[in-house]
């Protein structure tokens, strides 16, 4: 079984509050896009995790495929199975490459051994994985809220549009993100802006951690306004970053400014 695992973007990201149970209220638009870690999914002998592309640090048993794995092991006491993940997706990047991988592994293997797992079902065991695995599990734009579990529908369609995604290679961690955290003052909702006309996005549509991590790398700033200038209808940084992307009518083209970063420019299909 091979599966695509995309990535997402977040279009706009209200912090509202922090609760008392430590976590963040959030506001926010996800989108998955059209950039693909891919993963191999076989009934085997013995359980294997082989990954390759872009190189995972730390120990294999912390990927979040291998937890997805034994959480369905222990309830349905799965036998073994071989995985294999071509990560492509840059890691630390506002992405949610990992969660994608994860959610698509629970997806896999619900199917692989015809265990019956509903959309909701699957969608509450993701969330025991990561805030940001639910959304993968549908794989269409979903408001989030609450500390991001909390889904509902999303009338956002971008078909035939084209995204620019660069990664410049800085890490922003999300404490780091948070440590400088402004509450957001903007009193609309993500799902109100983003359901009416994209020319009104630029003005409307924030990411409330741009404000402190754009101070602590300027450079993130100059390529949200490099995308502007480049003919953009909307650029941001997706989550807490450090990735920053645009949106255009029209198919954008790599410039000088963006060596040594990671560049994709992809279009949008009927469905991601």
């Amino acid at each position: 079984m091979i599966i695509f695992a995309p990535a997402k973007i977040n279009l706009g990201l209200n912090v509202l509050f922090k609760r008392p149970d430590g976590y963040h209220e959030l506001d926010t638009c996800m989108l998955p896009v059209p950039l693909y870690d891919v993963l191999e999914l076989l009934k085997s002998e013995k359980f294997e995790f082989y990954q390759t592309g872009i190189v995972v640090p730390g120990s294999s048993e912390d990927n979040l495929c291998i937890k997805a794995y034994q959480l369905l092991k222990d309830e349905f006491d799965l036998p073994p199975v071989y995985i294999h993940l071509r990560k492509e997706i840059p890691m630390g990047a506002g992405l949610g490459g990992g969660s994608s991988d994860a959610s698509h592994v629970l997806k896999g293997l619900n199917e692989l051994f015809d265990l019956g797992l509903s959309i909701e079902g699957l969608e509450e065991r993701s969330a025991k994985l990561g805030s940001d695995c639910p959304i993968f599990i549908q794989n269409k734009a979903q408001i989030a809220q609450g500390r991001g579990e909390v889904l509902k529908p999303c009338a956002v369609d971008l078909t035939d549009y084209w995204i620019k995604l660069i990664h410049p290679g800085i890490h922003v961690g999300t404490k780091e993100a948070y440590a400088g955290i402004v509450f957001s003052g903007n009193n609309s909702s993500v799902q109100h802006v983003v359901e009416g006309p994209i020319e009104n996005w630029k003005s409307a549509l924030k990411n409330d951690f741009e404000v402190s991590v754009f101070a602590l790398h300027p450079e993130l700033a100059s390529i949200k306004s490099n995308l502007y200038q480049e003919g953009a209808v909307y650029a941001a940084m997706s989550g807490s970053g450090s990735t920053v992307f645009g949106l255009f009518r029209d198919e954008p083209q790599s410039t000088t400014y963006e060596a040594g970063y990671s560049t994709y420019i992809r279009k949008f299909q009927a469905t991601v």
